[in-house]
């Protein structure tokens, strides 16, 4: 029984921790289109022909 509830505990735990590493890298993630899409935004306003 004891054994049971250790090794969901670790699991939960695992899953935990997964999943904020996740999060952080979609954050990352974000950051980083979202960068390149304001670059993309200024080049195509200093290049406009009007």
């Amino acid at each position: 029984m004891f054994k049971t509830i250790k090794i969901f505990s670790v699991a939960v735990l695992l899953v935990f921790a997964l999943s904020v590493g996740g999060c952080n890298t979609m954050v990352g993630v974000g950051k980083d289109l979202q960068a390149a899409g304001e670059a993309l935004s200024g080049s195509a306003n200093s290049h406009q022909g009007y």
